[in-house]
C-alpha cells in the first residue's frame, strides 16, 4: 500500500480512554501500548496476585514445566530456570525468557495446545511435569496430560485476591456525563472501551458494576474478551458491544479496539 493510502494513527483524542483491568504490573504495559497508540489508558486493576508457598519438586526429579499464565512464571524459583519450560502462549514464553529461563517453548494459543505440544515433546514415560498454576486452576489441563499417560505435579505457585469494589479510576470514567461516553475525548479518561484478559477478570468486573448500580453506564462502551469464556462472562451486561479476539493473546485483543 502506498505511503499516501496508510490511515493515519489515531490521535490521543481520536482514540479515547481504554479501561485496562488486568493486574499489575501487566496492566502497566499495556497502558504504555496504548498510549503508544493515541488511546488514553485507564488503569483499573481487578485481581491483585500474590505468591502461594509451594512445596516444589527438586529440579532433578521433573522433566520439565508448564505453565499457563505469566503470573506463574513470576512465582517460580530460580532453581528450577534450566528445566524446559513449555508456556501456554508467546507472551507467556517472552515472559519466561526474560526470567531467565533458557529452554522455552510456546503453545502459541491455549491450554488445549500446551497439552498436545507436551504430548509431541515431552516423553510420557519420563519424570513427572510440574504443572505452575494459579491456586484453584490447572485441573483440565492436568487431566488432559494425565489423559497422554503423563505423571502431572500440579502446584499453585500464585493466587488471585478479587476487588472488593470498582477501582476509583473505573468509577471515576463510569459516571463520566453519560453524552460523553461514546465519543473521544482530550479533556480526560472517558473511556469507550475495555479490555478484558480473563474469565475471572471479566466476572469480578460484572458483580462489581451490578452490586453498584453502574451496569447502565456501559451501553456506550464495546467490550473487548481474550477468549469465548472472556466473552461469556460479558454478555449479560448492556455494552453497546462484545467482541472476542480471534486468538487468545494481546495483540489479538488490541486489534479489536474501536
Amino acid at each position: 500500500m502506498p505511503d499516501h493510502a496508510r490511515p493515519a494513527a489515531p490521535t490521543r483524542a481520536e482514540g479515547g480512554g481504554v479501561l485496562v483491568t488486568r493486574p499489575l504490573p501487566a496492566a502497566l504495559a499495556t497502558a504504555a501500548l496504548l498510549t503508544s497508540r493515541g488511546y488514553t489508558p485507564v488503569i483499573a486493576p481487578l485481581l491483585t496476585i500474590l505468591p502461594c508457598p509451594a512445596d516444589l519438586p527438586p529440579p532433578g526429579a521433573l522433566q520439565a514445566i508448564l505453565v499457563g499464565s505469566g503470573n506463574a512464571v513470576d512465582h517460580l524459583p530460580a532453581t528450577h530456570r534450566q528445566l524446559r519450560l513449555l508456556a501456554v502462549g508467546n507472551a507467556t514464553a517472552a515472559r519466561a525468557r526474560r526470567a531467565g529461563h533458557g529452554a522455552v517453548a510456546s503453545a502459541a494459543a491455549d491450554a488445549a495446545r500446551l497439552a498436545a505440544l507436551a504430548g509431541a515433546t515431552l516423553d510420557p514415560a519420563g519424570k513427572p511435569l510440574l504443572l505452575a498454576v494459579g491456586e484453584g486452576q490447572g485441573a483440565a489441563l492436568e487431566a488432559a496430560l494425565t489423559a497422554q499417560g503423563f505423571r502431572v505435579l500440579r502446584r499453585a505457585v500464585y493466587t488471585t485476591v478479587a476487588a472488593a469494589s470498582l477501582p476509583a479510576a473505573a468509577r471515576a470514567a463510569l459516571t463520566a456525563p453519560a453524552e460523553s461516553l461514546s465519543r473521544p475525548s482530550s479533556e480526560g479518561p472517558t473511556v469507550r472501551a475495555g479490555l478484558f484478559f480473563s474469565a475471572e477478570t471479566a466476572r469480578v468486573f460484572r458483580r462489581l458494576v451490578e452490586a453498584e448500580g453502574m451496569a447502565d453506564r456501559l451501553e456506550a462502551l464495546v467490550a473487548l474478551a481474550i477468549s469465548a469464556a472472556t466473552a461469556a462472562e460479558l454478555r449479560p451486561l448492556p455494552w453497546r458491544e462484545v467482541r472476542e479476539a480471534h486468538h487468545p493473546d494481546q495483540e489479538a485483543l488490541l486489534a479489536l479496539l474501536p
